[in-house]
């Protein structure tokens, strides 16, 4: 009777590994139904390992189309998902790649036809492709059609959660709207980076330092901003005070405990500029130890889209550009106006001459500090705001387009900082038109803008030639 027991276990394990591999192919067939069957959200949030696929179904006056059926497949992946009246549906996407976003032609109302009923959109890690179809009172063919891949018909920023970013990751053919929308966005992108990008001007015209860690400064308010509301439970107003009050602070400490003590001891240039280099990736990883290494939202909630001259932005959008001009109109009354003021400008044109006439330079250097950190922490959580979301390593990425609105306005002059910023906003938001320009190299232009200001105008647009060298 023991003797039978092996032999009734091993003819049991067959008979189980014989029913396994006659199911597997059944299992591989069921596999795509399964998918195809399964829920699909409809909030993908692009964080540094998601890849996101928004699809928009607008009329011709922008407005979204409700419950229209749309397809999104590509890379062996495919979802259906339905329009809603609030904004586009994004879905999660595999991998990077291709994918076709296609109308069910069934759904749509009378009376109305799309143009073109599909269109490409390519989806990268971090960002939100979207894919934009207009209805239009005229079948295809009757009217002039997008060519295939175009992927924001009519330029309209959506508001919607997940799409943080968005905007940035968007491209497509030339149209005046889209080139209008565009250039809202690039004036959106210049006035946060003048407000940025007067510190790096004003500390290097009272310095002659290159701050290379003012990105991080940039980046310390949307997380400070961040942390107070998500972490530590605040409401959004005592949050954003606090955050910008300690990324002041920030500034008024480093000054005290590291940038004077270096001055005092004649420390070079170079060396200080070092300094900076070893700063910043200090603070790039202890924000990174805070928050992780994916994308974040300063505020979970939906804003609502405002439409002013034509030109589509969120309601956080619009509020961040009127911040912007009224912090910069007081830096410009602060530098002409003040005393202070027009001490940092004496100090900034010929600090030897300025303490002659009894001017410290310590002491507006220490004040520049101060004011510089503020003004890129309120910048860095302005920019988290409107844009939607920020990562540890934002600042980093907006560093390049600082230095080249400072070197495109001249080096150490603040009203030059706010002319080169405005430049370089517009023209990175609207290099995507370009025929042939992926979305992806649009800061690129802004590399390219300094490299021809260095060879061809070094003092830049407002700079002075004595200043150079």
């Amino acid at each position: 009777m023991t003797a039978d027991r092996p032999n009734l276990a091993t003819a049991a394990r067959r008979l189980m590994a014989t029913l396994v591999v006659a199911a597997f192919p059944a299992l591989l067939a069921a596999a795509p139904a399964m998918a195809a069957t399964a829920p699909v959200a409809t909030d993908c949030t692009p964080e540094a390992s998601t890849a996101c696929v928004a699809a928009i179904v607008m009329d011709e006056e922008n407005n979204f189309v409700p419950d229209v059926g749309v397809t999104i497949s590509g890379a062996e992946f495919e979802a259906q998902v339905t329009t809603t009246q609030e904004g586009p549906v994004s879905v999660e996407v595999p991998q990077v790649g291709t994918y076709t976003i296609t109308l069910d032609e069934a759904t749509v109302p009378d009376g109305l036809f799309p143009d073109p009923p599909e269109i490409d959109v390519t989806a990268q890690r971090g960002s939100t492709a979207r894919g934009a179809i207009t209805l239009g009172d005229q079948p295809a063919g009757a009217a002039p059609t997008a060519e295939p891949g175009e992927t924001a018909t009519g330029g309209a920023e959506t508001p919607a959660a997940g799409e943080a970013g968005s905007e940035e990751a968007t491209s497509g053919g030339f149209s005046l709207a889209n080139a209008w929308q565009k250039f809202g966005l690039g004036i959106r992108l210049g006035l946060l980076l003048a407000l940025a990008s007067v510190g790096i001007s004003l500390i290097y015209g009272t310095t002659g330092l290159s701050n290379f860690a003012h990105g991080e400064q940039f980046t310390l308010g949307a997380v400070l901003a961040f942390m107070g509301i998500n972490m530590w439970g605040l409401p959004f107003w005592p949050a954003a005070i606090l955050a910008v009050v300690i990324c002041t602070a920030t500034g008024f400490v480093q000054d005290v405990v590291l940038w004077k003590p270096l001055r005092q001891r004649s420390t070079r240039l170079t060396q200080l500029m070092i300094i900076t280099i070893g700063l910043s990736i200090t603070l790039q990883f202890t924000i990174q130890l805070l928050i992780g290494n994916g994308s974040e939202r300063i505020l979970n909630t939906n804003p609502t889209s405002m439409t002013i001259a034509g030109i589509r932005l969120s309601s956080w959008s619009w509020a961040s550009m009127a911040v912007a001009v009224l912090a910069i109109l007081f830096i410009g009354w602060f530098l002409t106006r003040t005393r202070i003021g027009r001490a940092t400008r004496a100090v900034s044109d010929n600090p030897a001459l300025a303490s002659a006439t009894g001017i410290n330079p310590d002491k507006i250097v220490r004040i520049v500090w101060t004011m510089s950190t503020g003004f890129a922490g309120l910048a860095g959580l302005m920019y988290g705001l409107s844009v939607g979301t920020f990562s540890w390593n934002t600042g980093m990425q907006m560093l390049l387009l600082m230095f080249a609105a400072v070197t495109l306005g001249g080096l150490g002059t603040a009203f030059g900082a706010l002319a080169g910023s405005m430049v370089i906003g517009v023209v990175v938001e609207m290099s995507p038109l370009i025929p042939g320009m992926p979305n992806d190299l649009r800061y690129a232009t802004a590399l390219a803008i300094l490299i021809l200001v260095l060879l061809l105008r070094p003092q830049g647009l407002l700079g002075r030639r004595e200043r150079i060298g």
